[in-house]
């Protein structure tokens, strides 16, 4: 029997197959093949190798977590660095009318605060701030806030008669309500 294989019945008719464990098989090779036949040792190398692959998953899955929490809050802290930059100029130029010399005239200083409201509102331009001013325009609940009624029969009523402060919309979401006075039928009518 000497590398050979033996079948044998026995008594329920499977079969069975015997090796000769005499066979001239090197140590190695038989161990080898004792490792890939044995299913309990297949088995505990594929469970080690998805619990390897659950470690790496379950790490990448927690840097990630960490990167996205780390991306957050420097976006939070950092979302207004454009704009903050922008309004410098801003700043400067006030401060530039501030120190303008006591003998400057109105003209010069109104000038002056005009190009400052100027580059304001192309500064809160760039970044999407508009202004809202209902003047003459129908009264408009989710823009504006009535501070009070007055009759007029110079607009037709329900319409802003005047404009107290305006309101400022960011990308189309309301920042502050224009604060408006709306008319109302004059008494009588």
């Amino acid at each position: 029997m000497n590398g050979q294989s033996e079948q044998r019945n026995d008594e329920s008719g499977s079969s069975e197959v015997i090796v000769d464990e005499s066979a001239e098989l090197s140590e190695d090779a038989s161990a080898e093949t004792a490792i890939e036949s044995d299913p309990v040792v297949v088995l505990q190398a594929k469970a080690d190798e998805n619990w390897n692959n659950y470690l790496r998953a379950a790490a990448e899955l927690e840097n990630v977590r960490k990167r996205s929490a780390r991306d957050v809050d420097n976006a939070r802290k950092f979302a207004l660095e454009r704009f903050g930059a922008d309004l410098l100029a801003v700043r400067d130029s006030l401060e530039l009318g501030l120190q303008a010399d006591v003998n400057a005239d109105a003209e010069q200083l109104m000038k002056g605060s005009e190009a400052t409201l100027n580059l304001l509102t192309q500064t809160m331009e760039r970044f999407g701030i508009e202004e809202v001013d209902p003047q003459g325009e129908p009264f408009d609940p989710e823009l504006h806030e009535a501070m009070t009624m007055q009759p007029s029969a110079e607009v037709e009523p329900g319409s802003v008669l005047t404009v107290f402060q305006k309101g400022y919309t960011l990308n189309g979401r309301l920042l502050r309500p224009a604060r408006v006075v709306v008319a109302q039928e004059p008494p009588g009518e």
